[in-house]
């Protein structure tokens, strides 16, 4: 078995890296990148205006390092009055390493459906939300705290941005090279493989791939793709992927 791994750096390297150490044959293949958000600048006065009532939001370790970044840039620190929440463990810890906060997450699953159903999210009318992510994704974690009632405002910490690749080059590559697994993150970047893949290399290799996804609403999409061998991890971070792998 021959795995594929299209998660972004450093993550898409750190997980090859430790499959190889397991004896297995792994590659990275990422398919996007990560540049600073448009509205990164304002972070910092975002931050300020919030008090002990409101909450804020990081929904990834990418969010964190761009924010951190651009906070150290500024002189300023983590503000200390407002609670902090993280879309799951890994970026809690990555929050909790920059900011010495005390970081609520939700234990399950590494998704918004599961973090939405914290305790201290089920009553917040009047309260002020400060949701830190990246350019597009989904909009259900504001439209619902909107709709219990909290005045929601996002800053867009990072854009994420397609890498170019000739498909049929690459198609040819990763065929050659025995790849059976492919490990795709996210719904972005796996129709963006399906449409970077030619026809032709699609339905003789690609989509006769085993596909490791991250929730069970990427199996669906995968599912309607063409995909028929699908495993979905229990979490988003390596170590439950690398589970999964195992």
């Amino acid at each position: 078995m021959s795995i594929l791994v299209t998660r972004p750096s450093p993550a898409g390297e750190e997980l090859v890296s430790r499959l190889r150490t397991l004896g297995q044959e792994a590659w990275s293949f990422p398919l996007i990148e990560f540049t600073p958000g448009r509205q990164l600048a304002t972070l910092a006065d975002q931050l300020a205006t919030l008090t002990a009532n409101d909450l804020v939001f990081a929904l990834s370790q990418h969010t964190v390092s761009f924010a951190h970044a651009q906070l150290q840039k500024q002189g300023q620190a983590w503000p200390t009055l407002p609670h902090y929440f993280a879309i799951g463990r890994t970026t809690a810890l990555a929050l909790h390493t920059v900011s010495g906060r005390d970081i609520r997450y939700p234990l399950d699953r590494e998704i918004s459906e599961v973090l939405l159903q914290l305790p201290e999210l089920q009553k917040i009318t009047g309260k002020r939300v400060l949701i830190l992510r990246g350019n597009g994704g989904r909009e259900l974690l504001g439209e619902t705290l909107t709709s219990r009632g909290a005045d929601v405002t996002f800053c867009e910490c990072y854009q994420r941005s397609a890498k170019h690749y000739a498909g049929a080059e690459e198609a040819m590559r990763w065929q050659s090279h025995g790849v059976t697994t492919v490990v795709v993150t996210s719904g972005e970047m796996l129709q963006q493989l399906w449409s970077l893949i030619p026809q032709w290399y699609r339905e003789h290799w690609l989509l006769r791939c085993r596909l490791l996804v991250v929730s069970e609403r990427l199996a669906y999409l995968a599912q309607e793709l063409g995909w028929q061998d699908i495993k979905v991890a229990d979490n988003a971070d390596n170590d439950a992927l690398l589970r999964a792998l195992q």
